[in-house]
């Protein structure tokens, strides 16, 4: 088994986003070859309602999809085609912005005041950035876990481990995304495809990734892969908890602004110019030239 080492380690960095909610971004605005096809890694567990109460209102996407997956306090949140609810605690909101979509999602804290998640983007591929937009809401409870012998827990909210598939269906880049509880000093090894992009974000305890040398990890650091088949990790005295997630990698172009990513700039001003507007929402792809 060709273990995968540890090609770059990063802190998240303090970011200000939507109407001025305080985050952590571990990747994301900067170059995609190294992360594709995940575009952007978002931090946004907070303790102060004041960091994270403005939210994020009203704002398009297109292009791409958007993964929140919450673990304290709820975020509300409400899209053009009509969903609307509240995810909490454990729960996942998978969207594929596909064409166009406007949404807003407003946090709250739980009873202690504390905000705690995560967002994910994955990038589309160019035959489906104008598909049509999709939403998977998923609870806690339909999300499957594997318990190891060592007391190790795999939450699968994608993909499959251990022959247990996650309720995410319908992924283009066929993704593995997982949160993985080990207690201390316990030592797991999880596959992983060669080819497959891969990173791991530690939000809980300490450890350290195999390699050569091994990398050393903490809460807020991202884990970025080389290939291999595998990723082994042992947790430290404290335990460890991190999101584990993987993907084939598309090798298209990148045209990127803000919410929305395309492949080339004349799609991505094609798109600004049709929210100048108001024709955002019901555009289509533009006609094959003969």
């Amino acid at each position: 088994m060709a273990i995968r080492p540890v090609k770059r380690r990063s802190v998240s960095e303090p970011t200000l986003e939507g109407a001025g909610v305080r985050l952590r971004r571990a990747f994301g605005f900067q170059g995609t070859a190294e992360t594709d096809p995940f575009l952007l890694l978002d931090d946004f567990r907070g303790d102060r309602p004041d960091d994270y109460a403005a939210g994020f209102p009203w704002h398009p996407h297109r292009g791409i999809e958007t993964v929140t997956y919450v673990l304290a306090g709820t975020v509300e949140h409400k899209d053009s085609i009509g969903n609307s609810g509240t995810i909490g605690p454990g729960d996942v909101q998978w969207m594929t912005a596909g064409r166009g979509i406007l949404h807003q999602e407003m946090p709250s804290g739980d009873a202690s005041g504390r905000m705690y998640g995560f967002q994910l983007w994955v990038n589309l591929p160019a035959s489906r950035k104008m598909t049509e937009p999709r939403y998977q809401g998923i609870e806690a409870a339909d999300i499957p876990a594997v318990t190891r012998t060592d007391g190790t827990v795999v939450r699968i909210v994608c993909g499959e481990y251990d022959g247990v598939a996650g309720p995410v269906s319908g992924g283009t880049v066929d993704p593995v995304y997982l949160d993985i509880s080990m207690p201390a000093l316990a030592r797991a090894s999880v596959p992983i495809s060669p080819g497959r992009s891969a990173f791991a974000y530690v939000f809980g305890g300490t450890g350290e990734f195999a390699g050569d040398p091994p990398c050393a990890v903490e809460n807020r650091v991202l884990a970025l892969f080389g290939d291999g088949d595998a990723v082994e990790a042992t947790a430290g005295p404290d335990g460890m908890r991190f999101l584990l997630v993987s993907g084939l990698p598309l090798r298209e172009p990148v045209a990127w602004r803000g919410p929305i990513v395309m492949n080339t700039h004349d799609e991505l001003h094609r798109a600004y110019r049709e929210l100048q507007e108001g024709t955002f929402l019901s555009a289509r792809s533009p006609e094959p030239t003969p």
